[in-house]
């Protein structure tokens, strides 16, 4: 009978919770834990209406922040926050619905992924998309991750023109 008991640290799927009861991060590399980090920190931008430097001082002070890549963080939050409503116009034109229906937490992981499709170019754009899922898929309701990959897969050929076409071209020759 114990053995079919969950243990406190871990979820039904098995996968190891942090305190906080999301999944602990011990796999992840540095980047992805800042996609975290920026995920927490814009959310604090769109409810709280807090300020990018408090935000910023906050979040460095977190637990694990020293295993994130701090530069990428600062890429995207500062980055997010200063372009959002470019972002959310790019976002709009995707949506079904009143953007301001769209959850928070969709919202911000949507915002990193404009933002990388924008900006990083080093991170390929089915990396960005995952990465954008994953993140939707942890701190997100239920279904939002399926939302954020469409979007964002509708985003991506504007965004990132000649690499979709290049890596769908090479999809279809397969």
């Amino acid at each position: 009978m114990a053995d079919s008991l969950i243990a406190p640290e871990t979820n039904v799927q098995g996968k190891s919770l942090s305190a906080t009861g999301a999944r602990k991060t011990s796999g992840k590399n540095k980047r992805s834990r800042a996609r975290e980090f920026a995920v927490q920190g814009l959310y604090q931008s769109v409810i709280g209406k807090n300020l990018p430097g408090d935000i910023d001082t906050f979040t460095r002070d977190l637990s694990g922040f020293s295993k994130a890549d701090a530069l990428h963080f600062d890429a995207l939050l500062h980055g997010c926050i200063a372009q959002a409503e470019a972002a959310d116009q790019l976002i709009s034109t995707r949506l079904d619905r009143p953007l301001s229906e769209i959850s928070p937490i969709e919202r911000v992981v949507l915002w990193i992924g404009v933002y990388e499709m924008q900006h990083c170019p080093d991170v390929p754009w089915r990396v960005v998309l995952n990465e954008c899922v994953e993140l939707a898929k942890e701190f997100g309701g239920t279904d939002g991750h399926k939302y954020v990959n469409a979007v964002l897969n509708g985003l991506a050929p504007a965004l990132r023109p000649v690499e979709v076409q290049s890596d769908r071209g090479r999809q279809s020759e397969a």
